[in-house]
């Protein structure tokens, strides 16, 4: 990491966040932008903002322009929490860091776009290479899977799993902030990535979803303040 940037781990979840605050020997008090809750945070020596953005793609991107605002280009973007495993041999509890990520409910096919590709947008937004292989390293004793992260407004159940499936085959997982927080760091030239644990395969409904929130949300604060404690 370059001397005077700043991480910020962006969640959506009080449950995401609570992991990173768990962890903090101190905590500052909060500042309100938006709907994004912004908390200057401490863990061994070393200071991270972390900001809980609410769900979905608009509250995501929201988050990701003031944070950029308040903290400036040089910033890093990362995006943290749960997600839905998609791709086969994925599983609850693995960890995937995206290499690039797609807007999976963007579709101009009728103007000539790749789907998925918000027009004037590239087709995905590439993570981060340097964070990246610092999330790759700090992985330890968990699975982690370096990969496609898709993101959209809907909650993916077992029905819309399959559609993604087809239309989107490389996808290893599902979120509904980060292609969003990623098209906001490509608009405005700032370093990110996305690391999010898979808390449930996409099944009929949110129970699976429910149980296993909270180990998702710990193995994703794990990797990512390891990576930021090496960077």
């Amino acid at each position: 990491m370059s001397a005077g940037s700043v991480a910020v781990v962006l969640v959506a979840m009080e449950e995401e966040a609570a992991p990173f605050l768990e962890r903090a020997g101190e905590v500052s008090e909060p500042v309100v932008i938006g709907r994004a809750e912004h908390r200057g945070i401490v863990v061994d020596g070393r200071t991270h903002v972390l900001v809980r953005t609410g769900i979905g793609m608009v509250n995501a991107a929201d988050a990701a322009a003031g944070a950029i605002a308040r903290y400036g280009r040089e910033v890093h973007l990362v995006s943290a929490g749960s997600a839905g495993g998609l791709a086969r041999g994925v599983q609850v509890g693995d960890v995937v860091v995206s290499d690039s990520l797609v807007n999976v409910g963007a579709d101009a096919r009728a103007f000539g776009y790749a789907l998925g590709q918000v027009p004037g947008m590239p087709v995905a937004y590439d993570g981060d290479a340097e964070l990246r292989q610092a999330l790759l390293g700090a992985a330890g004793d968990l699975t982690v899977r370096e990969g496609s992260i898709g993101s959209g407004e809907r909650f993916v159940t077992a029905e819309l799993a399959e559609e993604l499936r087809r239309d989107f085959p490389h996808l290893l997982a599902v979120d509904m902030e980060s292609a969003a927080i990623a098209q906001v760091a490509h608009n405005h030239g700032v370093r990110f990535v996305s690391v999010r644990a898979v808390s449930d395969l996409c099944a009929p409904d949110g129970t699976e979803f429910l149980t296993h929130i909270d180990g998702a949300a710990e193995r994703s604060a794990r990797v990512v303040l390891g990576a930021l404690a090496a960077l």
